[in-house]
């Protein structure tokens, strides 16, 4: 509703946000000047305003926000459509008692005012529908059936203490609660269900389909898939299967695989093909209810048949040719002009994380090419997931962009060059986070850094490696670099594993102890308690993970790894009826390293378990101190799945 049609209790006077009151299934807040009380609940299609006015004249403004149509009822109802990028919104409300309407052509749009003198209280309901306005009558009429503000709020209170109450915790203190729900209730933002009794508008083929699984849209996969899908599909596995299959149908009907699914259609944003680690992390997590076949023809066709230009959609062009021929996405030296007009003029090439990201995207493709028994593919990809060595720089130990001649990018500063934001080499993030960011070959990443001392040594350098310049001009070049540990951005997604990496490495102390720093100074429960770039969930599954004490590090491996457990006792209530619980025995703020693991009663001397563990039900036990247990997951034969040719079925038997 309030990005499409929008509406105005009494007069523009500013609202008092000292007064706002704010919960998953209710809001209100007061006028300054006319001190109008506006309350608002809401169900799944349908919002629900309760409105007080002090001097007994009520008047209330509803207004197209976009190119659009109003019009007024004799009964004091109101429908109306609004237009937008080949789509149109509808909207049916009503009013508790009768009122006088006025409306007004504002050229390409409408405004309605209604007023009513000696009323108090006035209550509006109405449904939203991208089918018709008659379907919005009937949403509102099957959600809403009756009048009463309170039942509403009841019911919407009771059905988010439902979805929060999936995770129960124990122990901690108030503001970390506050701070682990808050984190749970954002994870909910995205995927969006638009279908109205059995049937959606598509804005892939712009069509009305009849389908008895629903359709969800609205997801941003470039970051979501690394830790808000993997918590949806621990928590929610029917609904993740009913997401991925709206992506199947989105490419039936649109002829790609989307990475950002808008309401829409295919959007062009960001780089990468992350609907193939989504797809295989669920995959081989059990969640199976799915078109597999068309699927898996959706992601090999971005991979090999459309551009890999980042903001970009379409067939292969000649950079995507070269990817394919030489394995990595060519830079441009500082100053030379671009030769391929599709190219992006702001967010330019990004040759590394284009290539790192789209490498590890293949080697999704190819375990899933494995389930369907397609070698030849499951070679190839498996190949091209291997491209993520092409940039990499041994002298230097980071990743580096390279020319179409195979030579390093100098002079090149990995901390700062690149264009506003880093976008002609790199992204929202700079050299030092991308280093890291090889989820599927964490081994591969360690030899061509030396070996474990030497990568233990710049893993340890990431978090002190100091800006080189105020952080005003940082910022200024990295705007979604934010909360920096030195080169560590805790404010953008593709740093969430990198904490996690020590537990390859033979030092989960550090694991441990860097998680818990990372929680307890950039996610609070004030304003400034999110460090940056949430993106709908995708940094607070983040939070919600490793409050509990583990987190996925590699979508697609049915695997997590053990950090530092904030509450006493976590207890996931899976949707099979089973229960697993997290028990942290003396857990606390000093308190923060693992001094032991139990897993079912039995002694885990590894800092992971599978994925098999949590769906089985189970208990995870760990025994915490404030000193750390330098020897708990230190053999190299207790690492978590480490390297490209793991098979993840292999961690389900």
């Amino acid at each position: 509703m309030d990005e499409l049609f929008s509406i105005m209790a009494g007069d523009k006077s500013p609202a008092a946000y000292d007064q706002e009151k704010t919960t998953p299934y209710y809001y209100s807040t007061r006028f300054d000047e006319s001190l109008i009380q506006t309350e608002f609940t809401a169900t799944e299609r349908c919002g629900y305003f309760r409105l007080t006015f002090p001097d007994g004249k009520a008047s209330v403004t509803l207004a197209n926000r976009m190119a659009g149509e109003l019009e007024t009822q004799s009964d004091g109802a109101i429908s109306g459509e609004e237009r937008f990028s080949n789509m149109q919104a509808f909207v049916y409300g009503e009013f508790s008692a009768p009122i006088s309407a006025k409306l007004e052509n504002l050229g390409d749009r409408n405004r309605a005012t209604f007023s009513r003198q000696g009323t108090r209280t006035l209550e509006f309901r109405y449904g939203i529908s991208f089918i018709s306005a008659e379907q919005a009558k009937r949403n509102l009429r099957r959600e809403i059936p009756a009048w009463g503000f309170d039942t509403v709020e009841a019911e919407a209170k009771a059905r988010w203490n439902q979805v929060l109450g999936q995770i129960a915790v124990e122990g901690g203190t108030e503001s970390q609660k506050r701070v682990f729900y808050t984190a749970l209730y954002r994870c909910y933002e995205r995927m969006i269900n638009i279908t109205e009794e059995g049937r959606y508008y598509s804005g892939f083929d712009h069509k009305v389909h009849e389908d008895k699984r629903p359709f969800y849209v609205d997801n941003w996969l470039w970051d979501t898939y690394r830790a808000l899908e993997p918590l949806q599909t621990l928590l929610n596995p029917e609904m993740e299967a009913d997401k991925i299959q709206s992506y199947v149908r989105m490419y039936q009907q649109a002829g790609i695989m989307p990475t950002f699914a808008i309401l829409t259609g295919p959007y062009a944003c960001m780089s990468g093909n992350h609907a193939a680690p989504w797809f295989a992390d669920a995959w081989f997590k059990g969640v199976q209810n799915f078109d597999l076949p068309v699927a898996f023809d959706g992601v090999r066709k971005r991979s090999l048949e459309e551009t890999l230009l980042p903001w970009r959609l379409g067939l292969r062009g000649p950079l995507d040719e070269f990817y394919s021929a030489h394995g990595y996405m060519p830079a441009l030296r500082p100053g030379e002009k671009e030769t391929d007009p599709r190219v992006h003029p702001f967010e330019k090439r990004q040759p590394v994380p284009v290539t790192l990201e789209n490498s590890f995207d293949d080697w999704s493709i190819a375990h899933l090419a494995r389930v369907l028994n397609k070698p030849q593919d499951e070679a190839l990809f498996l190949e091209r997931a291997a491209n993520y060595k092409n940039v990499f720089r041994a002298d230097k130990g980071l990743m580096w962009p390279k020319d179409s001649a195979g030579q390093w990018i100098e002079p090149l500063d990995p901390k700062f060059d690149g264009g506003m934001g880093g976008r002609d080499y790199y992204d929202e993030n700079n050299g030092y986070t991308y280093t890291w960011d090889v989820l599927q070959d964490f081994n591969g990443l360690i030899q061509l850094m030396g070996g474990t001392a030497k990568a233990t040594a710049n893993l340890d350098q990431l978090f002190r490696e100091p800006l080189d310049r105020s952080k005003y001009e940082f910022q200024a070049k990295f705007p979604d670099s934010t909360s920096m540990v030195g080169q560590f951005s805790m404010g953008n997604e593709p740093s969430l594993a990198i904490p996690y990496l020590y537990n390859r490495l033979g030092a989960p102390w550090k694991t441990q102890k860097r998680v818990r720093m990372l929680l307890e100074s950039f996610f609070t429960d004030t304003l400034q308690g999110m460090p940056g770039d949430e993106d709908g969930g995708g940094m607070s599954a983040f939070v919600v993970f490793s409050m509990m004490g583990f987190y996925p590090v590699t979508p697609g491996i049915p695997a997590y790894d053990i950090g530092s457990p904030v509450f006493d006792q976590t207890t996931i209530h899976l949707r099979n009826g089973k229960d697993f619980v997290i028990v942290a025995h003396d857990t606390s703020h000093e308190n923060k390293y693992v001094r032991s693991i139990r897993l079912n009663g039995k002694p885990l001397e590894q800092v992971w378990f599978r994925h098999t563990d949590i769906a089985n039900g189970g208990t995870l036990e760990l025994t915490m101190g404030d000193t750390p247990n330098t020897s708990l997951g230190a053999a190299a034969s207790s690492f978590p799945p480490t390297s490209m040719d793991v098979r993840p079925e292999d961690f389900n038997k």
